[in-house]
């Protein structure tokens, strides 16, 4: 499990900046996930995003707030599901404590 704290607002209202966030490798993200990966141009840059499609490797992901960025698969294509984290809960600040389960 790895921790990351939520520094934009391209998924209000779901996640709001400031929000910190764990993250468990899943490597079969399906439709309504919430997922982390790297930027696909910024190596090393972690991106967090809703999966909107998944098959055979790769994954599209989009923002819930989508007016904010264009930082998804609208302007950078599919995704590899390789070292993409999933969202498990989110725990801080502990008044919007959640626990996210995995969509089917």
């Amino acid at each position: 499990m790895r921790r990351f704290e939520v520094v934009e607002r391209s998924m209000e209202p779901t996640l709001l900046d400031g929000d910190h966030l764990a993250a468990v490798i899943d490597h079969l993200p399906s439709p309504g996930d919430l997922v982390v990966f790297d930027h696909p141009h910024r190596p090393g840059f972690k991106l967090v995003k809703r999966v909107t499609s998944s098959e055979a490797g790769w994954m599209e992901v989009t923002s819930d707030n989508p007016g904010v960025t264009m930082a998804d698969s609208r302007s950078f294509g599919p995704v590899p599901t390789t070292d993409v984290r999933r969202v498990v809960a989110r725990y801080w600040p502990l008044r919007r404590l959640r626990v996210f389960r995995k969509h089917r």
